[in-house]
């Protein structure tokens, strides 16, 4: 074994980030001192962001029984979901909140867009759609809006370049980024059943092989710099090259598995691979082609690299790949094989440089595990303060109406959406007939698959708890309004410092939560994501954001004909809410945004109620009976019905119910309520099966003209809405 040229104490590895107590747990798993390149390996896989060891005790509680769950992981490892017909599902959701990096540097950023259609492809499965969820601070600041023009055109740049649809951009603001973005990044991936692969199972004596461009230093960064290179080599076209390549290896019995060389670079794929399949590896270091006059073994190790994989191969088929990666111009180099040692060795300049036990860098297994102290956060006693009673009535609804329709978390973001390409594939059907899910062709089946995404930081921070338990119920409701049946969820999950007891409470509440609302809709956890550390300091101070639980759902449309948009149809359509009216504005955004009330309690929310409403929506849709659905949600009704009328250029005329605030009424955010149209015909057939089936409902009023009528009273042409809608947040980032 090299012996380093720098002694390892327990100082060296507290500057990597390891605490006294894991560097004697080392020593003990090692049965002598680590050297600083084991060191250095145990630092970077015992981090939070592979080891999950502050939340994975945690992420276990989470529902990840079904029969058509095929397997559920943490970090790389994805969730199989059988959605029958023979087709296999995946998807998963992967943090990319580096705000300093992203929101002044291109690579950042197109690193982290590619980085998640790798997992993806690591089982073999061809990626078919991304959705993205990004957040940013108050938007008034033009540190805020270089970043999101910054992100979304990195991200754009590259899933257009792969050749993805981009189905869905969710944008919100929040005010608690200061020094933080939420970019959270979803792929989902189709493939035939019994076609997909693990990505750790192996055989001694299998060829281990690296993949992809052809890379200068300049391309690299690794887990132990801030330092992010500038330029790459290759770019989109080699990603889309070792796309194409990868997917056609597949194809062929030579490959076993493989593991994109993201954070902390082969060190971390290498052990992902043998980890859980109680194998080893033997990797020769110089035999990795970077220019390695320039470079060191940290640099080679550690190095994140978005354009390489780590491949294994069946022995014998090596032929077969170096012909398949030379016809796509990409390089293909054996760099090791895989042993029975259970051990990772890697050698460098003939020389031994490390060697540990592969088995104790996988999460929750060889990785510590933590459970933090927790207290429940002291803005409690703010909330708890909140009476509505002392909230004015506004003197003029219309005005009100306006200045909450100019928020920009509920203005139009077409400005960020026409940067993605979402017709390639030309499997989006929500591209002409939006719904509150996305809904993509599945060929070769009568079914549609529907995905859908979203967050509500506003929410778990009133509440963690229900905060997450209405997430999920959103996500399911946005699958349901489409005319599907949710099936399985992936979550990524953003929080502040763990060790903070105040966030660590946020956390185990909203997992609890996330949990609760799973076990109730049947929809097991595909894969987990956790991306702690998300917080400002000020002056010594040290501010966590919102806790910001991002949800991704899948479900699918039995067939084309319960495929439920959310625009208005014909003039005469009537319009029913679904669900109870309550006098509630709690965590609304015309609380916050009109009234400039920062904090109040979560909107009211019942998890049964909520399943039920869901359920008849459903029938309804089953039975014909309904012809547009929309969930009610941020922005309240007000929101939901101009965003139906200004798809269709029909508007509406409606009553409120006098015994309800008028703002509550309209701008209150009560979850467990869905807005239909139905044909004047059916009026009869509907209110027969909700009376029936004790389903609460109001009768709001009709599709009326080109104008909205409230009460009589004469809001403005649905043109008029439309242009603040669609205009005002393209007008904050070019004027």
């Amino acid at each position: 074994m090299q012996t380093t040229e720098q002694e390892v104490t327990v100082k060296t590895a507290q500057q990597l980030g390891l605490s006294d107590g894991e560097f004697e747990e080392i020593k003990k798993l090692l049965g002598r001192e680590p050297n600083l390149t084991e060191l250095r390996i145990y630092a970077a896989l015992w981090s939070e962001q592979c080891s999950f060891k502050n939340s994975i005790k945690w992420l276990r509680t989470l529902p990840a029984d079904s029969k058509q769950l095929s397997a559920n992981g943490y970090g790389d490892n994805i969730g199989l979901v059988e959605i029958g017909d023979g087709i296999v599902c995946t998807f998963k959701i992967n943090p990319h909140n580096h705000s300093e990096e992203i929101a002044s540097n291109h690579q950042a950023a197109s690193s982290s867009a590619n980085g998640i259609h790798w997992d993806i492809l690591s089982n073999g499965v061809r990626p078919i759609a991304a959705l993205n969820y990004f957040q940013f601070g108050n938007l008034s600041s033009k540190q805020n809006q270089d970043a999101l023009k910054n992100v979304v055109k990195e991200f754009a740049d590259q899933s257009n370049g792969l050749g993805l649809p981009t189905v869905r951009s969710k944008v919100s603001f929040q005010d608690s980024l200061r020094q933080s973005i939420i970019v959270n990044t979803m792929s989902v991936g189709l493939v035939t059943s019994g076609e997909s692969f693990p990505s750790g199972v192996n055989e001694p004596g299998n060829p281990v092989f690296v993949v992809g461009a052809k890379n200068s230093k300049d391309d690299l960064s690794n887990a132990f710099t801030d330092e992010i290179r500038e330029s790459r080599s290759g770019g989109l076209l080699t990603a889309k090259l070792l796309l194409e390549a990868t997917l056609e290896a597949t194809e062929t019995d030579a490959i076993v598995s493989f593991q994109k060389i993201g954070f902390a670079g082969l060190a971390c794929s290498s052990a992902k691979m043998c980890g859980n399949a109680e194998t080893g590896m033997v990797i020769d270091l110089d035999k990795v082609t970077f220019p390695k006059d320039k470079m060191n073994v940290r640099d080679i190790l550690f190095s994140e690299n978005e354009e390489k994989l780590l491949l294994t191969a069946v022995k014998g088929k090596e032929q077969l790949l170096f012909e398949i990666f030379e016809k796509w111009e990409l390089e293909c180099v054996q760099i090791g094989t895989v042993s029975d040692t259970g051990n990772l060795e890697y050698f460098f300049g003939g020389e031994k440089i490390a060697e540990v036990p592969a088995n104790s860098l996988v999460p929750g297994e060889g990785t510590p595990v933590y459970d933090q102290a927790i207290a429940k956060p002291r803005y409690f006693n703010e909330i708890k303060r909140f009476n509505l009673s002392r909230v004015k009535s506004p003197k003029n609804i219309i005005e009100s109406a306006k200045k909450l329709f100019t928020s920009p978390n509920l203005t139009s973001k077409r400005w960020v959406s026409q940067q993605f390409d979402s017709m390639v594939l030309l499997n989006n059907l929500s591209t002409n007939a939006p719904s509150d899910a996305d809904v993509l062709r599945l060929k070769g089946s009568e079914k549609l698959l529907a995905v859908s995404i979203d967050g509500s930081s506003n929410y778990v921070h009133a509440d963690p708890y229900i905060g997450a338990m209405i997430a999920v119920s959103e996500a399911a409701r946005y699958i349901t309004c489409a005319g599907g049946v949710p099936l399985a969820v992936a979550n990524c999950l953003n929080f502040g410092d763990p060790y903070d007891p105040e966030v660590y409470y946020q956390f185990v509440n909203a997992v609890k939560g996330l949990g609760e609302a799973c076990r109730k809709f049947d929809t097991p956890v595909t894969h987990s994501n956790v991306s702690f550390y998300n917080q400002s300091v000020e002056k010594d101070k040290t501010e966590p954001i919102f806790p910001t639980p991002i949800i991704g759902m899948l479900g699918t449309i039995k067939d084309s004909a319960h495929h439920t948009s959310l625009h208005f149809k014909e003039e005469g359509d009537m319009i029913y809410m679904l669900g109870n009216l309550s006098n509630d504005l709690g965590s609304s955004e015309y609380l916050r945004s009109v009234l400039n009330i920062p904090l109040s309690p979560p909107p009211e929310f019942d998890l049964y109620e909520e399943f039920e409403i869901q359920k008849h929506i459903r029938k309804l849709i089953h039975q014909k009976i309904v012809r547009s659905a929309h969930g009610v949600g941020k922005g309240g009704l007000f929101t939901n019905l101009m965003e139906s009328a200004i798809l269709s250029d029909l508007g509406f005329n409606i009553e409120t119910v006098d015994t309800f605030r008028k703002d509550s009424f309209l701008f209150g955010e009560g979850q467990s309520r869905i807005v239909i149209t139905i044909a004047p015909e059916q009026e009869d057939a509907l209110q027969n099966y909700l009376i029936n089936n004790n389903v609460s409902f109001s009768k709001l009023g009709e599709v009326f003209g080109d104008v909205a009528i409230i009460d009589e009273e004469n809001f403005g042409s649905i043109n008029h809405w439309k242009r603040i809608y669609e205009d005002t947040l393209s007008a904050k980032l070019e004027g």
